[in-house]
């Protein structure tokens, strides 16, 4: 019978305090730097510069996805602009096998908890496989694959009584890029809270012997059965790595706890809802093979490595 004590409570307490300063502030630094760097590389430029046909496009489309915090739902807005610019179908993908996976948040958040040796090893792993699948899904022609509706330009709103024509007040670039981070922090927060929250009571509650049994190294299943539930569960990643490092800290193999972070990050059902608005079947299978590849490769190879 599993009891709960003063000292399990205690120790989630103290878990969820520390994570809940340390990561918000870390959410705030990067996301208002990110907001300065791409106040210079605006969406515009990155259609233009994805649309270039040349090689190195898939690895500045990469970069360009690892710049721009989107989660994984976020990202189609803007992957539909890219198609009614007439991007690269290559680097289109790239961008969005990359956007979710590898933004600085995400990035920041894994060296914070795993170090920079874990961090390092997930940016390998997600861009190069990112660019790839891009580089290969082109070539294999699936850009027939794209709904011929997605190229349209959406019909102009006409402008309604908000209109009022009164010039609007100029506010500071520098207040701009903070009003946009603190609105992307009050997005977030219920997503990274809950994530703590969780992460903390499985450190503070969960037996150690219960992670063992079924996502400990010794399981060879843990890392398949990871990265598949990692994208029903639909965890944000800045969610999802807290809770990750309480999970391992309980004794869930590394491997599996990478298998799941790229599940959950990379796709989702949702997003997978609104792809269908854009890819026909055979492109949507392909993204998820995709995702679901790089998660059980990731998996292995850190538990091999490693």
């Amino acid at each position: 019978m599993f009891n709960i004590n003063n000292e399990m409570a205690w120790q989630a307490l103290n878990m969820f305090g520390f994570l809940a300063v340390e990561l918000t502030l870390l959410f705030l630094v990067i996301s208002y730097l990110v907001g300065v760097l791409q106040l210079y590389i605006p969406p515009q430029k990155i259609q233009r510069i994805l649309s270039a046909k040349n090689g190195s496009g898939y690895i500045v489309a990469g970069f360009l996805g690892a710049i721009t915090p989107f989660c994984s739902c976020s990202t189609i807005p803007f992957l539909k602009g890219l198609l009614r610019a007439r991007a690269g179908f290559g680097t289109m993908m790239v961008f969005l096998f990359a956007s979710p996976l590898l933004n600085p948040i995400i990035i920041g958040l894994f060296a914070v908890t795993f170090g920079w040796k874990v961090s390092v090893f997930y940016f390998a792993i997600a861009m190069g496989v990112s660019v790839v699948a891009g580089y290969l899904l082109e070539k294999l022609g699936f850009e027939k694959y794209v709904k011929a509706e997605s190229y349209l330009e959406p019909e102009a709103k006409k402008c309604g009584s908000s209109c009022s024509g009164k010039p609007a007040v100029e506010r500071s670039k520098w207040l701009k890029i903070w009003d946009s981070t603190w609105l992307d922090f009050k997005k977030v927060l219920p997503y990274l809270i809950g994530g703590i929250a969780v992460g903390s009571l499985i450190y503070g509650f969960m037996p150690s012997e219960l992670i063992a049994q079924f996502a400990s190294k010794d399981n060879p299943l843990a890392v398949p059965v990871a990265a598949v539930i990692g994208i029903p569960l639909y965890i944000r990643a800045e969610a999802v790595i807290p809770l990750s490092a309480a999970l391992a800290a309980k004794g869930m193999s590394l491997g599996a706890v990478m298998a799941l972070i790229i599940g959950s990050a990379g796709a989702s059902l949702t997003e997978v809802i609104l792809l269908k608005s854009i890819f026909k079947n055979q492109m949507i299978a392909a993204f998820l093979l995709v995702i679901i590849g790089m998660a059980i490769g990731a998996g292995y190879l850190y538990s091999f490595w490693f």
